[in-house]
């Protein structure tokens, strides 16, 4: 009896074991949990702003294996995506014009998984009603004007409020040295950029170096420092013409290739319009035959035996008006008065374009003279920032056959800068003195 219920205890034993162990295994497999309804974020892009025919693409981020719709506020369908990965839904609406939506239309993205459904709320991204700007050529991408407005005291509080126009649909911003680097200015028109700065107590603003905007396109960019402290209304100030060459009452010999040249100079203003410069030479209109810009003209021709009287009108952008007049002769080396000490630059022209870094200028004088030279800095700036700068002075002494060079090399080479030079040349009591007006290539 009593073997019989021990072979019946252990007979069921035996019977429990696979129980036992499937119990066992259970923790270790992992059970599949259902996904829950989740969106996480949404997307939008054009291909040419919000007009008709423009396609937008949509990506929507969010649980998987879901069903996935978009609705545009002014559009009448919905927009079906389709999961083209894990948890992302992507689809295209090309606009009609029926549809009416803008940047401030609100987007809905719908996101249905089982018997579950959420929503969200999104907009369309700044800037996306403007269409793309195609990559500009070489010659279009360019600042037309960077200017501050007028302020009546700079000082900790004060806005400075500075405006580009240029190229539209580029990326552009001010840096003010030591101050602030990389201010974004915002595109309030096409092609019209604003941005302003506020002062702090710890900023100090240095007068000698410039505030300088840069308009990026693409992966182009070109900057120019502020022309302007003052909008066109507030110049009431007319131009000014300097370093005419001639010089009033200078006897040049041998008219061979003279040059007629002078400098514009509207500190404070906005500028000259080359389209009001009128240059007459002996009674003759030789405006069309002259190179003119906003910081210079230049006429050369060869010129016959006699007196020359030139006058020069122009207005600046503010229509303020400027006149100059001035005379000089052309004579023979025979009748001219015997120079002890001669002076000839060799190197430049007057009112030369020169690159970046260090510029080096020849002459040719009296052998073993002395010569003093000093060189100013001009930037094409106003007001408080646009003060000029001593770049170079000193003495060099020509050699044997009368040569000399001198070289100088701005801090900061500014486009547009305008550097005036002079030099005297001195041996024993006699001297001869010279000028030379040279211009820092723009951009």
């Amino acid at each position: 009896m009593i073997k019989a219920q021990l072979r019946n205890q252990v007979a069921a034993l035996f019977l429990m074991l696979p129980i036992a162990a499937a119990l066992s295994v259970l923790p270790t497999v992992a059970i599949a949990q259902p996904a829950e309804a989740e969106l996480r974020s949404l997307e939008v892009s054009s291909d040419g702003g919000l007009s008709a025919g423009t396609e937008l693409q949509f990506t929507v981020e969010g649980a998987p294996r879901a069903i996935v719709r978009v609705r545009i506020d002014g559009v009448k369908r919905n927009i079906v995506l389709r999961e083209t990965s894990r948890g992302v839904y992507t689809g295209a609406y090309t606009v009609t014009r029926q549809d009416r939506i803008s940047e401030d239309s609100p987007i809905r993205a719908t996101l249905r998984l089982r018997n579950r459904t959420v929503m969200a709320n999104y907009s369309f991204p700044a800037g996306i009603s403007r269409p793309p700007v195609a990559a500009a050529p070489p010659s279009a991408l360019k600042i037309d004007r960077f200017f501050m407005a007028p302020i009546d005291k700079i000082e900790p509080g004060s806005e400075l409020r500075f405006t580009l126009n240029g190229m539209p649909g580029g990326v552009a911003e001010f840096d003010i040295p030591g101050i602030a680097d990389n201010v974004r200015m915002r595109e309030t028109h096409p092609g019209v950029y604003e941005g302003a700065y506020t002062l702090r107590r710890q900023d100090k603003l240095t007068p000698s170096r410039p505030i300088v905007a840069t308009l990026r396109v693409g992966d182009r960019s070109v900057t120019s420092a502020m022309t302007a402290a003052t909008p066109p209304t507030a110049d009431a100030k007319p131009p000014v013409i300097r370093n005419m060459a001639p010089r009033d009452g200078e006897a040049v010999i041998d008219g061979r290739a003279v040059a007629v040249s002078g400098t514009f100079d509207d500190a404070g203003g906005v500028g000259v319009d080359p389209a009001t410069v009128r240059i007459m030479l002996g009674g003759r209109n030789i405006t069309s035959d002259s190179q003119i810009t906003p910081q210079f003209f230049t006429y050369r021709a060869d010129l016959p035996l006699g007196r020359y009287a030139v006058e020069v009108t122009a207005r600046d952008r503010a229509g303020n008006a400027v006149r100059q007049a001035w005379s000089f002769d052309v004579v023979s080396p025979v009748s001219a008065a015997p120079v002890a000490v001669p002076l000839q630059i060799t190197s430049h022209g007057n009112n030369a374009v020169i690159e970046g870094g260090s510029t080096t200028v020849r002459g040719r004088t009296s052998p073993g003279a002395l010569v003093d030279v000093k060189v100013v800095g001009i930037p094409p700036l106003v007001g408080l920032f646009g003060m000029s700068q001593n770049v170079l002075q000193q003495r060099v002494q020509a050699d044997a056959s009368g040569n000399f060079s001198f070289t100088f090399a701005p801090q900061l080479p500014l486009p547009g800068t305008r550097y005036e030079i002079t030099m005297e040349s001195n041996k024993g009591n006699m001297k001869a003195e010279s000028t030379l007006v040279l211009f820092q290539k723009q951009g």
